[in-house]
């Protein structure tokens, strides 16, 4: 008997897979999954769909009078629907999967089910980060033991041990729930037990927790694919952004004529202008990945600032503080030369007597941390407020960071007329 029970909690979990499996396949859900906001007509639209399939599972589970216990997941599409939609998708998905056990008269099931679905919606506000539900791990030692190792966002583990523990509440309430009422009022898959032991709670407890974080991890590979995609668009983008207008042709015409001047009276320093720009142009035309090493992204902007050091001279001046042990890390290909860039071109160059740029990089509880400080005349307060859409580096490197981070990234641009401008950046550190 128990080989026979063991079978239907396996079976469970490859119901779970094959439904995440065809919502998956669908484009209105995928793209559902990858807004973080939806208006009330689209919260309703996720509910529906997520109902279609867990609903179906209900109703087949009543049309076969209960043969096929394994294809029932309404409390789990249920719970699912609150955690990736909020309370009011949780709560509409709840009903919605219930109906077929209601109108056979088990009634109790759409108070259980629209109420997890809340619960679940309450779970996502919890969340100190939207992505902090796509990371969330079954394996409770795991979860406990990140709580104790440093690397790890202590909040995020916090929130996955709890969404752990909701689970597990919403599995026990269905328990607690078969144990005081009828079953034409409620049913579970406890009623085919014979007096199931705590051994045998703990196994289905630990199938439903899988049976959530299942459909979560194969919607999370679906979902980071796409986000992929668009980061290796939006790369492609910088790049060709990069060639047409940083390094643009006033840029060139520029730098030549420097190198023509110093033929004559600095031969030396003319070749390393060419051998500087050369490898510029080298970087930004070769195919490179969306990630590169710091200290990768550090020597491009020392072959740039070299060449516009020679050009300003003294005028230009640049510091470097960055931790060693940093140098190592990834970090978004071309995300400091676009920002340095504007600090000479909008906050140093028009100043008579030119000013500096001061880059600093460190890495403390897990996350990166860059600074690019210049104090060159300071960007208008009118224009402060829209640079992220005005700007067009500034504007580009937001959007990367926004789709390789979601909301884990932090990106803060601070100026004073006259005093110059400061922009702090913020990212999970890579591991």
């Amino acid at each position: 008997m128990l080989e026979q029970h063991l079978a239907v909690l396996l079976m469970k979990l490859a119901v779970a897979a094959s439904l995440a499996s065809i919502l998956g396949r669908s484009s209105l859900f995928v793209k559902m999954l990858l807004r973080e906001e939806r208006n009330m007509e689209q919260q309703f639209r996720f509910a529906a769909i997520l109902a279609l399939l867990f609903g179906a599972g209900v109703a087949g589970r009543v049309l076969t009078e209960n043969a096929y216990l394994a294809v029932d997941l309404g409390l789990e599409g249920a719970l699912l629907a609150g955690v990736l939609g909020g309370y009011f998708t949780g709560l509409t998905g709840g009903i919605l999967i219930s109906l077929p056990a209601m109108l056979t008269g088990e009634y109790l099931s759409m108070l259980l089910f629209a109420g997890v679905g809340v619960l679940g919606g309450l779970l996502r506000d919890l969340a100190p980060f939207p992505d902090s539900v796509w990371s969330f791990s079954p394996y409770f030692d795991l979860t406990i033991s990140r709580l104790f190792r440093r690397k790890y966002d202590t909040r995020v583990t916090a929130f996955h041990l709890i969404f752990l523990l909701t689970i597990l509440f919403a599995e026990l309430l269905r328990w607690g729930i078969d144990r005081i009422v009828e079953d034409r009022l409620f049913y579970s898959i406890y009623a085919s037990w014979t007096d199931p032991d705590w051994g045998s709670v703990v196994l289905i407890c630990a199938t439903t927790v899988f049976a959530v974080a299942l459909p979560l991890k194969i919607w999370n590979t679906i979902r980071t694919d796409l986000l992929l995609q668009e980061q290796q668009r939006l790369v492609t983008e910088a790049r060709l952004h990069a060639l047409t207008s940083q390094i643009n042709p006033h840029f060139l015409f520029n730098t030549l004529n420097t190198v023509n001047s110093l033929i004559r009276i600095n031969p030396d320093q003319a070749r390393g202008v060419v051998v500087k720009l050369s490898s510029i142009l080298r970087r930004l035309m070769r195919k490179t990945d969306n990630m590169t090493p710091l200290r990768d992204e550090l020597s491009f902007i020392d072959d740039y600032l070299s060449i516009e050091m020679t050009r300003f001279g003294d005028k230009l001046r640049f510091e470097r503080q960055v931790d060693p042990a940093v140098l190592d890390q990834l970090v978004p290909a071309m995300l400091i030369q676009p920002i340095i860039e504007n600090s000479i071109k909008h906050g140093l160059a028009g100043k008579i007597d030119g000013g500096k740029i001061r880059l600093s990089a460190e890495c403390t509880q897990g996350r990166m941390k860059l600074q690019i400080e210049d104090d060159g005349v300071g960007v208008p307060e009118s224009k402060l407020a829209t640079l992220f859409e005005s700007g067009i580096g500034i504007s580009n490197v937001n959007e990367r960071l926004k789709v390789l981070y979601g909301d884990k990234y932090r990106m803060v641009i601070d100026s004073r007329e006259g005093e110059g401008t400061r922009t702090e950046i913020e990212f999970p550190a890579s591991r």
